[in-house]
């Protein structure tokens, strides 16, 4: 595995950024789609394990898999898009502007959510044998989480909103670190081992991720869950959506920016001054350059594949 420096993946986060606000619509959304598509199945296959084997570690051990997958495969979810596209941005890049940042978001909201419902239908159908029969184990449990998440929080009112929007918060802390953690290898099975492991944190701990609901709640809704659609939207999706931006952007993309992309000149004592007079220049602490090319990072991390 080799390792990339903070400075340079920061650098390849930014021009990912860049790269998503100048694509054109018909890629963004095709990937979009299969991003939600891929997300969804891996969601329904860790659900199966879960059920048939009663471990819900086991389920978030694997769930990963559909992750790594999609981002090698180039794909965007909405939850990298928000860490992502706004560092571009600030950056001032070419052509980056605030329409354009809200278009990419819209657009992968709209490719994430067709994907993720395709594949919600199929589940459906394959588990009622065409809505015929009752729903097998698994999709009588992914019913029971569709009104659980919904439901459940709306018990409890703003404390329960408030909750459900603190999830998203660390879903997506979670989620971007994976997507950042990527970058810090260039090799295949780097990038794989470094994403694996928030990914299975935020599944395991019940975090709550916009995409991977895009699936659940439709698939509860189609299997007979009690709840309504009103419940989803309101009591999970858009509070969801919300909260994964401010952990994504908040916790990962913005604190790696203002840190790595744009460090601060080192600190300088009054004695270590004094001691660089008295002693000459050997002793005194070098003083980090703000120039942007310092940030820039090797060829090999700038060429960092557009998809997350």
């Amino acid at each position: 595995m080799s390792y990339v420096q903070p400075p340079d993946f920061t650098r390849a986060m930014i021009d990912a950024g860049a790269k998503k606000v100048h694509m054109s619509t018909r890629d963004t959304l095709i990937r979009g789609f299969m991003a939600g598509a891929i997300l969804a199945l891996a969601a329904a296959f860790a659900v199966t394990v879960t059920v048939q084997t009663g471990s819900a570690l086991l389920g978030a051990v694997l769930f990963p898999v559909g992750f790594i997958l999609l981002y090698l495969l180039g794909f965007d979810l909405l939850t990298g898009v928000f860490t992502l596209v706004p560092l571009a941005l600030l950056d001032k890049r070419r052509g980056v502007t605030v329409g354009g940042m809200l278009r990419n978001w819209g657009l992968v909201f709209v490719g994430n959510f067709a994907g993720a419902l395709t594949v919600a239908f199929l589940i459906a159908f394959i588990t009622t044998f065409g809505f015929n029969v009752e729903p097998d184990e698994v999709g009588q449990r992914l019913g029971e989480i569709g009104e659980s998440r919904t439901l459940g929080y709306k018990e409890y009112g703003a404390a329960g909103m408030l909750s459900l929007f603190f999830r998203g918060v660390l879903c997506n802390w979670m989620v971007s670190t994976g997507v950042v953690a990527a970058m810090m290898s260039t090799s295949v099975s780097g990038k794989a081992l470094t994403m694996w492991m928030p990914v299975m944190l935020f599944f395991y701990m019940g975090f709550e991720h916009s995409v991977v609901n895009m699936f659940l709640f439709p698939t509860g809704l189609m299997l007979g869950g009690d709840f309504s659609l009103g419940d989803y939207l309101v009591w999970n999706e858009i509070p969801t959506v919300v909260g994964n931006l401010v952990g994504g952007l908040l916790f990962v993309g913005l604190t790696l920016y203002v840190t790595h992309a744009r460090t601060k000149e080192r600190r300088t004592s009054a004695s270590a001054s004094g001691a660089a007079a008295t002693t000459g220049p050997a002793a005194a602490e070098p003083v980090a350059s703000t120039d942007r090319s310092a940030t820039t990072g090797p060829a090999a991390v700038r060429d960092e594949p557009a998809a997350v």
